[in-house]
């Protein structure tokens, strides 16, 4: 057997660890051919001096990092090209993943996605590379591989409901008043997963819900009338899918990422791992459900609000979301100021209806802006 060649995209990160933990298990099936960073150039190098990477790339190269390193944004590009690549695992935070994505599939690549918004800001862009390009497109997030494997190759024609699981974040349970004192460490709490900062406040918003319904409308071509939300706070059933005959199909497991990383790398096979422990439904019982407090946490509704509409909106959401969530990890904003952010930029620019490369970069850039003059930043 030949290794099948990996691009890691963000591997100093979360999901970049977790994958590495799963290549290391696997050495006979993959081998990691590139690896890109943002701007953890201690981390990076010490993986490169572990793995021997063909390409090595730091976005931010402000630090300190051997001279053959490749520089600036375009690395990610490159190491998504690189002609030994055969698998693109995108773990890159935010807008800045989609044009990888894009060249990745383009070139015919596997794209493992855990930077979902490549689907949010740019969805039918993506869908046009990958009928383009002939490559695949494959979910990491634990939600979407477990829609994945629940359809088993059924058409959209046959689902009623896909319904997605959150854990409800660390503030299920706040009354609205407490909601108003959260502080920055209260929100990068999360009761269930580890995770980047980021993605951790945007759990405790549930804007990553939002984002996570855009991209199953994406990957799935299931309308959003027929996307649910259902709160779960064991994250044992990471979703399911109900079918036209009524029929149900959930996929159960452990918490951890590992599973879906895995998946996303040996579909439609499988292939034995003993990373994750034997599950046990006993010790993970009992398994109970919660509707969401939508009223509570309007960032979902606004993610949905913006899915509906199309065109760019939902690149203006995911644009004014990233920022005011920067603002508030710099302790510049309160919480609540995150969706009062979002609601702002929705309203002062709804979205253009085309959706071009050039269109996304605008509103991106628009909407940045108009979070920070809000907040007089």
């Amino acid at each position: 057997m030949t290794p099948r060649g990996v691009a890691l995209l963000g591997s100093t990160g979360s999901i970049g660890t977790t994958a590495l933990r799963v290549l290391a298990r696997h050495p006979a099936r993959f081998r990691a051919v590139a690896l890109t960073a943002f701007s953890n150039a201690a981390l990076l190098a010490e993986q490169a001096a572990s793995l021997e990477p063909a390409f090595v790339g730091i976005v931010d190269g402000g630090a300190t990092h051997p001279a053959e390193w490749h520089v600036g944004a375009g690395c990610l590009v490159a190491a998504a090209t690189h002609p030994a690549v055969d698998i693109v695992l995108n773990a890159v935070v935010g807008a800045a993943g989609l044009d990888a994505t894009l060249a990745a599939l383009d070139a015919g690549k596997r794209v493992a996605l855990a930077n979902k918004e490549s689907l949010v800001t740019g969805g039918p862009l993506v869908l046009d590379a990958l009928r383009r390009g002939g490559g695949e497109l494959v979910p990491v997030d634990s939600e979407h591989s477990a829609i994945l494997q629940c359809l088993a190759g059924r058409p959209a024609s046959e689902v009623r409901r896909l319904v997605l699981t959150a854990s409800g974040g660390p503030f299920r349970e706040w009354s609205p008043e407490r909601l108003a004192r959260v502080t920055l460490a209260d929100a990068l709490n999360h009761p269930t997963w580890q995770m980047g900062r980021k993605i951790t406040v945007d759990s405790a918003t549930l804007a990553n819900k939002a984002l996570e319904v855009i991209e199953a409308h994406f990957l799935f071509g299931v309308a959003y009338d027929r996307i649910d939300v259902v709160v779960h706070p064991q994250s044992v059933v990471h979703s399911y899918v109900e079918f036209t005959d009524g029929s149900v199909v959930a996929q159960l497991g452990v918490p951890s990422m590992e599973l879906p990383v895995l998946y996303a790398m040996t579909h439609p096979d499988r292939v034995h791992d003993i990373g994750t422990p034997p599950f046990d439904p006993v010790a993970r019982s009992p398994l109970t459900f919660e509707r969401v407090r939508i009223d509570d946490f309007p960032a979902l509704a606004l993610g949905l609000e913006a899915g509906r509409a199309g065109g760019t909106a939902p690149a203006v959401f995911n644009a004014a979301n990233e920022q005011a969530v920067a603002l508030f990890l710099g302790g510049r904003i309160a919480f609540l100021d995150i969706p009062r952010a979002i609601r702002s930029a929705l309203d002062a620019l709804g979205g253009a209806r085309a959706v071009t490369r050039a269109a996304v970069t605008d509103v991106d850039a628009a909407a940045r802006r108009h979070v920070l003059e809000q907040f007089r930043c």
